[in-house]
């Protein structure tokens, strides 16, 4: 595995997927707001007392969704480049189906991506189509 490809194969995933989530939620009805996800799980762990202003959360939500996500992407990158697209779209769906399924089990709320059977499809395609570019990022960078 090469580190610079899983890196750069993740980061792509990530910020795919970010910028479907940021562009929707200001533009779509019904869009998932995995946002206000980030921001719930962000404000359990921090510790009592501490309250940071709503642009903060927000811009320390994304900050943590781009690193897990890509770190989460990255791993197109334990086959072979061949199998890139394939094993993004497998890590794509994986969690697009945990986006939907797990917030309400881990105290988040159920709403912000399991409010409409639009909200749910558009969940899982934008996690999709973030492991696709992952792993066509990866496909491509093996190719040199």
């Amino acid at each position: 595995m090469d580190s610079l490809a899983a890196t750069t194969s993740g980061f792509v995933g990530a910020c795919t997927l970010t910028l479907l989530h940021e562009t929707a939620r200001k533009t779509v009805p019904n869009a998932p707001r995995i946002d206000i996800l980030g921001k719930r799980a962000l404000s359990k762990i921090l510790p009592s007392g501490i309250s940071p202003s709503e642009e903060t959360l927000h811009k320390a939500s994304l900050a943590g969704d781009i690193a897990s996500n890509a770190t989460y992407y990255g791993l197109v990158s334990l086959d072979s480049p061949k199998n890139g697209v394939r094993n993004g779209a497998i890590l794509g769906l994986a969690a697009g189906l945990g986006a939907v399924f797990l917030p309400g089990p881990l105290g988040l709320g159920e709403k912000p991506s399991n409010r409409t059977t639009a909200t749910q499809l558009m969940t899982m395609g934008w996690y999709l189509a973030g492991g696709l570019a992952a792993g066509l990022t990866y496909r491509l960078l093996g190719k040199k």
